[in-house]
């Protein structure tokens, strides 16, 4: 697993927000992608029109071409 993105500047602040740790970016590839699709429930299109997947825990992972942007809800947020 390739964390792409995590706390980098540029990003909002707030609860659920990478500033604070709840987000990170990962790299696509085929073994995150299958796992993915195998394992979480598709949740429909964020407001940016990039589709949502959300685990068991809560967390969200968004499909945003380059990269998944997964938010950690189960983790307080």
């Amino acid at each position: 697993m390739n964390i792409a993105g995590g706390t980098q500047v540029g990003h909002a602040s707030g609860t659920c927000s990478r500033f604070n740790g709840r987000k990170v970016d990962l790299s696509r590839s085929t073994c995150n992608d299958d796992y993915v699709r195998n394992h979480y429930s598709y949740i429909g299109l964020r407001g940016d029109g990039y589709p949502m997947c959300r685990a068991y825990s809560g967390n969200i992972s968004t499909n945003k071409g380059s990269h998944w942007d997964v938010t950690y809800y189960s983790c307080g947020c």
